[in-house]
């Protein structure tokens, strides 16, 4: 299969690529599941952009510079708070159904969320990630020049050197295996970008949807890319706690609208009480770091297995108007979040570190592209702010386009002849249970020794039994027919060991990084960068 461009995930960042370069270009979108099975679709709580008078590029720089804790790249920063209305009049001009509000200047309503020092969130109520990922998949599905390939699932990029030690550096397009046939395919392709997303997978507990398997970062650094800060994992700090709410987030909107964070009654004659304001002078509206640091003491120092989130003190008019979703989820578990508080716990949430790249999205591999949360552009820093990371993929979405446009106006490369995928060597696996007891035993290690507090006695705990995992995953790869489980088991593996490293070269604690070992914070800031094999 040949194409001028291959978009490894189908999410806001491979969705936005894919129709900014397809009215030239034949394009294919490969998705794991579903279109809308990634985490775009999840997103709750909005965009940040500066959309009104009363803010400006300055405060939205300034907050996510704060947030960042001194690692963020402020000229990335810069470039992408900039071309933040144009990227949002976009949507809009797709046909986004954003929340109306007739008095504001660009007559949307717009919140405001922890680290944000003005309202310039917009959103669509509190389900915008579904309403721009529901109107931008009717327009890949009807677009000719877009080939969709769902449930296929990535295996590995196709590398020039790979195929002959003296060739030219480049991606020349990726396997894929049709997860329903089980049948690989080869796609050629002048240019790849990778748009997978986060690892948040990695993790026991987390917000992040199935798919969240790191596939996109695996694959870049296996490749040769370099990859950075992966040491900083966003946990998100309000999860529903429910033994069947697998994994439905909580958004932050809620406290920007005034949700309090609470005692449980488990908590005895504390019960009811806010202990926000007792560990950030911004209580509920400090960066979710510190809310979810907060959250992890007081539930360890009272052994509790949650904190209540609670914002019924709001008319249930008010409730219903901006979190119907949440309200309805709720509903299905008992929860009246107009009368009652709701549990939560921290969760891994956003994936900070990836692939490193330039503003055009640029890896260090000539024709490969990596945008949204797969990619490290430097806006995040140690902490990412809030509503910033939908942001950052159309922007990027939009840059790596121009920049693929551009390449391919200059260049007639033509689209290279690939080998086929040869599996003649392996068979099928005897004991298929052992992927499952390796996913298991990797998120639970994960959780307990490398979370929301670290040291390196537990660090080095998690990266001896990553060796002992890698060897038998590397031997069941090199002997087995590939499975969709076998091959996000493996990526995860290596995010893993990427994570584990980057936590231990950093002798500090700073943002999502806090070390028991280290404290304190260093005077200067300076970004993990690891290399590609």
């Amino acid at each position: 299969m040949k194409f001028d461009v291959a978009i490894i995930g189908s999410g806001l960042a491979g969705l936005s690529v894919a129709l900014h370069l397809a009215e030239k270009h034949r394009v294919v979108v490969v998705s794991k599941g579903e279109l809308l099975d990634g985490a775009s679709n999840w997103a709750q709580g909005g965009i940040a952009a500066v959309l009104d008078s009363g803010d400006s590029h300055s405060q939205h720089i300034a907050d996510t510079l704060v947030a960042g804790a001194g690692l963020c790249d402020e000229g990335a920063t810069r470039f992408i708070v900039e071309h933040g209305r144009e990227a949002i009049e976009w949507l809009i001009e797709q046909g986004v159904p954003f929340t109306r509000d007739d008095s504001a200047e660009l007559g949307y309503h717009l919140t405001r969320e922890g680290g944000h020092s003005q309202r310039r969130i917009i959103h669509a109520a509190d389900a915008t990630g579904h309403a721009v990922q529901v109107t931008l998949e009717q327009r890949v599905r009807t677009h000719p020049n877009i080939t969709l390939l769902e449930h296929h699932c990535a295996i590995d990029l196709i590398h020039a050197r790979k195929l002959d030690p003296r060739a030219e550096a480049r991606c020349l397009g990726v396997y894929v295996q049709d997860t329903e046939s089980e049948r690989v395919l080869s796609i050629a392709a002048r240019h790849t970008v990778l748009a997978t997303g986060g690892a948040g997978k990695v993790y026991l507990y987390t917000s992040n949807p199935d798919s969240a398997t790191g596939d996109g970062i695996a694959m870049a650094w296996r490749a040769g890319c370099r990859v950075a800060n992966m040491e900083f994992i966003q946990f998100h700090p309000t999860c529903l706690y429910h033994p069947y709410a697998k994994s439905f987030l909580i958004s932050e909107a809620l406290r920007g609208e005034g949700a309090h964070l609470l005692l449980p009654q488990s908590a005895g004659t504390a019960a009811g009480t806010r202990f926000m304001p007792e560990h950030d002078e911004r209580a509920e509206l400090a960066p979710r770091d510190i809310v979810a640091r907060a959250i992890d003491f007081e539930m360890k120092k009272r052994g509790l297995d949650h904190v209540d989130l609670d914002i019924s003190h709001q008319s249930p008019e008010f409730i219903r108007e901006h979190f119907p979703t949440i309200m309805a989820r709720c509903l299905e578990f008992g929860i009246d979040i107009t009368k009652q508080p709701i549990p939560v716990v921290p969760a891994a949430h956003y994936t900070c570190g990836g692939v490193v790249t330039d503003m055009a999205g640029r890896t260090d591999m000539p024709g490969l592209y990596a945008v949204g949360e797969t990619a490290y552009t430097g806006l995040h820093g140690a902490n990412r702010l809030a509503s910033n990371s939908l942001l950052e993929c159309l922007v990027l979405g939009r840059s790596a386009a121009s920049d693929i446009e551009r390449e391919l106006a200059a260049n007639a490369r033509p689209v290279a002849d690939v080998p086929q995928w040869d599996e003649s060597r392996v068979t099928d696996a005897d004991e298929e249970v052992v992927i499952a007891h390796n996913w298991d035993e990797l998120r639970r290690f994960m959780w307990n020794y490398v979370s929301i507090v670290r040291t390196d006695k537990r660090l080095e705990r998690a990266q001896h039994r990553i060796r002992l995992l890698k060897e038998e995953i590397d031997e069941y790869y090199a002997n087995f027919r590939i499975t969709r489980d076998l091959l996000e088991l493996r990526n995860l593996v290596d995010v893993a060991q990427l994570i584990v490293a980057s936590a231990l070269t950093r002798k500090e604690s700073r943002g999502l990084h806090f070390s028991q070992d280290y404290p304190r914070t260093l005077p200067r800031a300076t970004p993990t960068i690891l290399p590609g094999l």
